[in-house]
């Protein structure tokens, strides 16, 4: 399966919230769910609303998991293996594992404005880990890793307009970001409490038991 290439908006208004999908777009009017509260190809009209199974709502859940951090159906299977495979509660292993993808991290550290601009700025190879480039979003990212801009990409427009307004990102606890030098530093590996996280991670253990 290719990856999902219609309106974004699409995807939170299924769900019924705000998946953060598009950046600041999401802080404002424009905004899809400010604008039109009604599932897609829903007559706001009817009365009647559609009914979800358990495994319906289920999947639901693991599907806004997936959208939220873009990761593909066969990606997120093999995560949810991962996270499966260690000891301890798994929902909770696999928001640590989505969260320590690079193309996460990068948007933690306010260097994109949504996972999928963070995801496009490290394939075009503009961001380095530990001073050497990687342009692979799915990186695993681990403790006191140093993320940092390529010297020939702090040269672009993109660079300069970012480093006007960075100071405003908020960045998580178990993030460092220093805004003198563009770079950012995994403090220690997220836990489960330090991630908000607005799909239930019990659910989508339930989907993939049966």
């Amino acid at each position: 399966m290719g990856r999902y290439t219609e309106a974004k908006c699409r995807l939170c208004r299924r769900v019924g919230d705000k998946m953060m999908l598009k950046g600041d777009r999401c802080f404002t009017a424009k905004c899809a769910i400010e604008r039109r509260k009604v599932l897609p190809g829903y007559n706001s009209t009817s009365k009647r609303r559609p009914k979800k199974s358990e495994r319906g709502l289920q999947l639901i859940q693991k599907q806004r998991a997936r959208r939220t951090y873009g990761v593909l159906e066969r990606q997120f299977r093999k995560i949810f293996g991962e996270a499966e495979r260690m000891s301890g509660v798994t929902g909770d292993h696999l928001v640590v594992l989505l969260e320590r993808r690079f193309d996460n991290v990068a948007f933690r550290l306010g260097f994109g404005d949504s996972r999928a601009q963070s995801r496009q700025i490290i394939s075009h190879g503009h961001l380095t880990v530990n001073g050497r480039r990687v342009s692979i979003p799915s990186y695993v990212i681990k403790a006191n890793d140093m993320i940092g801009w390529r010297e020939e990409s702090k040269k672009s427009e993109y660079f300069k307009t970012l480093v006007e307004k960075i100071a405003d990102k908020i960045v998580p606890v178990w993030l460092n970001l220093d805004t003198s030098n563009m770079a950012g530093k995994v403090v220690n590996l997220p836990t489960r409490d330090d991630v908000e996280v607005k799909f239930e991670t019990k659910a989508i253990v339930e989907y993939y038991s049966r």
